[in-house]
């Protein structure tokens, strides 16, 4: 057997294990991600990124055409998740790369259904997330405080907390405890700060991960959150991550996330590495 090919990338420093099988060939167990994410013994990553036609994954969503590039995505831990806004951006832009999409607007395959990626000529991506839902509100408690919040769905959970301090200011080290009777599949939990109209400040912890750079979808269910709070549906801000900078914009018809997508390194894994992985 010859070493898996991968590729490494990020956006906005939310990074990601790209690994191509086209044919939906690999065995990408649990353990093989843990490995890969793992940043002492492995590659180091927030996320695995599977790159396979979605006629080659029994899975895939129905509206979701045989022919289209699928985003098969797993957290760090291993676990499996609907939706990532960096990860697809990510995707895109090695579709590109690769020669398997050309530049320009094309359709990408995720679990939460098809979702249309613009790839444009500076590397940046724009990614129509599809519509955004407020369902419920909540709390999340962090330490010995308890944070007001709203839960969002981005085509994944979000519970996002907009408040009036800084959040760089609060210590994530520990996680976020939440209504587990609302969120059954566990939740993504923002913290949002709206500095000033049309400029957000978050952190987020990731299920399945940990806090994290950055989250696609989180910036997008934080725009929805300060929205809510201010009795608005519809609305666009820069969100600040400690990552970087992104662009939301929520409207009636469905959401956008734009931002960069960089591609780092690429090469093989160690067929016996990856044999190995499977026994972690």
């Amino acid at each position: 057997m010859r070493g898996v090919e991968f590729v490494k990338g990020h956006g906005t420093e939310n990074d990601f294990v790209v690994l191509p099988d086209v044919d939906g060939e690999l065995d990408l167990t649990e353990a093989r991600v843990r490995a890969l994410c793992d940043r002492h013994s492995g590659l180091g990553a927030d996320g695995v990124l599977r790159v396979v036609r979605a006629s080659a994954l029994p899975a895939s969503p129905s509206d979701v055409d045989p022919d289209a590039w699928f985003m098969d995505y797993r957290n760090a831990d291993g676990s499996i998740a609907e939706m990532c806004g960096n990860g697809v951006r990510v995707f895109a832009r090695y579709l590109v790369a690769a020669g398997l999409s050309r530049a320009g607007e094309f359709v990408v395959g995720t679990r939460s259904g098809p979702r249309p990626v613009v790839v444009h000529d500076d590397g940046s991506v724009t990614v129509h997330m599809g519509r955004t839902k407020v369902y419920g509100e909540s709390t999340a408690t962090i330490g010995a405080t308890v944070f007001q919040g709203v839960a969002v769905d981005v085509g994944n959970p979000h519970l996002a907390c907009v408040i009036d301090t800084d959040p760089g200011a609060i210590d994530l080290a520990v996680p976020p405890t939440y209504d587990a009777t609302l969120f059954p599949q566990g939740v993504n939990v923002e913290l949002v700060r709206e500095v000033r109209p049309n400029e957000l400040r978050m952190r987020v912890y990731e299920r399945g991960v940990g806090e994290t750079r950055s989250c696609g979808t989180g910036t997008v269910a934080a725009l929805a959150a300060a929205l809510h709070r201010r009795g608005e549906t519809t609305g666009e801000s820069t969100v600040d991550v400690p990552g970087g900078r992104v662009r939301v914009t929520i409207e009636e018809s469905g959401a956008t996330l734009s931002g960069p997508a960089v591609l780092g390194a690429r090469g093989r894994l160690d067929a016996a590495w990856w044999q190995q992985a499977d026994d972690r």
